[in-house]
């Protein structure tokens, strides 16, 4: 396959030019247009690295797409791949949560259907590729249990670890922490006071030995870890100590700061730069661009904000210019998991490419390719 009369964005430029393909790699990049046959015109469409998504539940609405309403295993997956690639996305870690039973119990209902779909990616012919990513809620009796039954190095690729008991990361008051839940399950002051106290004691008696185990088990099978809502320099340093590579959504600049400044890529979600600030009142990820401290965006719970936010954050007051800031959603997540076949347009990496036109500053998909075979 030959794509010519396109801007091939690479790592650090972008080169109106040429890219050639072989056998599902790339294989050659000239900056002259190819005037041969087979030639594909791209029409001066941007031509970028196929995206590569480390947290998003999305795929959890087409399990369950209505209350006790659930979806069968490969017609919701194929769904759900059909969004990712018509987003851009071309690697997506599937996150399921590991110890986390209030909701209603629909997410654990669905934990091994789901977790058995991903595994089942291939055989279902989805076009992208999908892994898992384990998010561990450690403050549960059942996590470390859940977690040993789910743990297949081959097909998980990163773990997270995080506590939402009262006063840790993302709920450092009780206020924080009773206003959330109350508003969300509509309870009153008795059933709040009974959750939190509940709470508190699953995390005085698993939180730490949960932690430890689960990250013990990681880095004897070399699994990739990342933290989660870190809002403490304290966090950061345990987080350090632990091992881990990336920090999810860090909830202070503080965090934030020292996350990128320990070396751990700092995570932030796509919809937070695209909705101008985070939802639950957290640092903005686009001031993080500002300070240079941002290194990975994610999608989280909607898989169109990708694309889009990265090229928000290269048409912002920064220093990410377009190579910089597709880099976001490209080669710095495929990086942080070990997975130097992918996420940058070079010679011998995966064709995993994504056509992108770009309208009044929003890019559209085109077109979308898998080893070099057209899946959009």
């Amino acid at each position: 396959m030959i794509l010519t009369n396109a801007k091939l964005v690479l790592s650090n430029e972008v080169v109106n030019g040429t890219l050639y393909v072989e056998d599902g790699k790339i294989i050659n990049i000239k900056n002259r247009l190819d005037t041969s046959p087979e030639a594909i015109d791209c029409q001066g469409d941007y031509i970028i690295p196929g995206l590569v998504e480390l947290h998003t539940d999305h795929m959890e609405k087409y399990f369950s797409p209505r209350p006790n309403a659930a979806w069968p295993e490969r017609s919701a997956l194929t769904a759900f791949d059909a969004i990712c690639a018509s987003s851009g996305i071309t690697t997506v870690l599937d996150a399921v949560t590991v110890g986390y039973v209030n909701d209603g119990g629909t997410r654990l209902a669905n934990l091994s259907r789901m977790v058995e779909a991903v595994k089942n990616a291939k055989d279902f012919r989805c076009r992208v590729d999908h892994m898992l990513h384990l998010r561990c809620e450690v403050p549960n009796e059942s996590t470390v249990g859940l977690f040993e039954e789910l743990f297949e190095p081959e097909v998980v690729k990163l773990v997270s670890i995080m506590d939402h008991s009262p006063g840790q990361r993302q709920f450092p008051t009780l206020e924080q922490y009773r206003s959330y839940y109350q508003q969300k399950y509509g309870w009153d002051d008795n059933k709040m006071e009974e959750f939190e106290a509940e709470q508190t004691e699953q995390a005085r008696l698993y939180s730490a030995v949960n932690r430890r185990a689960i990250v013990e088990k990681c880095r004897a099978a070399g699994v990739p870890l990342a933290s989660h809502d870190d809002g403490l320099e304290e966090h950061v340093m345990e987080s350090k100590r632990d091992g881990m590579v990336v920090a999810e959504f860090p909830t202070t600049l503080t965090a934030a700061k020292a996350s990128h400044e320990h070396g751990l890529k700092v995570l932030m979600g796509a919809p937070n730069v695209v909705r101008g600030g985070s939802h639950s009142g957290n640092i903005a990820a686009y001031k993080l661009a500002e300070l240079g401290v941002l290194d990975i965006l994610s999608s989280d719970y909607y898989p169109a904000s990708l694309l889009q936010a990265a090229f928000m954050i290269a048409g912002l007051d920064n220093d990410y210019d377009l190579p910089k800031a597709i880099s976001l959603v490209t080669t710095n997540p495929a990086d942080a998991l070990g997975m130097r076949d992918r996420g940058l347009i070079e010679a011998g990496r995966i064709a995993d490419l994504v056509r992108i036109e770009v309208d009044r500053d929003f890019p559209i998909v085109k077109q979308v390719y898998k080893h070099g075979q057209l899946v959009f």
